[in-house]
């Protein structure tokens, strides 16, 4: 009976060290980072970024967003979260914003959010309400709406004002052929409020 109390012990001993031997490995781990582009976008805009987080020692990983809606959006998002071992950072750019809001809502693993240039909405809010909160928005002068085969519209921002509205910060050629390659964003989607915020 002794022998075995003390092989139980043993084993007990052996499953607390390995436990707190995993938090601790948890503590030094780098975060993923999951990068999430917004609307007029696609997931290579994030390659010079990627690039240097990993030349720093990060993962990163640049999450397709599918510009639909938030709350189908986030979920998206989500499950490339949740297929993350370990802790993550989210990471959203405009449209983006909103979508890691929801995103991070039952995701244990996500301990910080980051907004790079993105709306960081309030429960209830959308993209429009922030868009008109604050004067100097000047997208809705450049869309350009194509209605779809269901009624709702996708939009696009016309190409001859992309350069300005949207990549004044790359080359001529550069803005041009991203004119040409954007994704558009469902009208609907930048009206859909978020929901609680994270």
């Amino acid at each position: 009976m002794l022998k075995i109390i003390k092989v139980l012990a043993l084993g007990a001993a052996i499953a607390t060290l390995t436990v707190a031997s995993a938090q601790s490995q948890d503590y030094d781990l780098k975060p993923t980072i999951v990068l999430v582009h917004g609307a007029f976008a696609e997931s290579s805009g994030w390659d010079a970024v990627i690039t240097r987080l990993t030349k720093d020692g990060y993962v990163a990983i640049a999450a397709a967003n599918p510009l639909r809606g938030v709350a189908s959006d986030a979920a998206s998002v989500a499950s490339v979260v949740h297929s993350v071992r370990g802790p993550v950072i989210l990471v959203g750019h405009s449209y983006g914003g909103p979508v890691i809001t929801e995103a991070a809502n039952g995701s244990p693993n996500v301990k910080a959010l980051v907004y790079v240039a993105g709306f960081m909405p309030d429960t209830g809010e959308s993209s429009v309400t922030l868009s008109a909160k604050f004067p100097g928005s000047t997208l809705a002068d450049t869309l350009a709406p194509v209605t779809l085969p269901d009624g709702k519209q996708d939009l696009y921002i016309q190409p001859s004002k992309f350069r300005l509205q949207f990549a004044a910060d790359v080359s001529d050629d550069k803005a041009a052929l991203m004119a040409l390659t954007q994704r558009p964003v469902a009208q609907a989607a930048l009206a859909e409020p978020s929901g609680v915020a994270s």
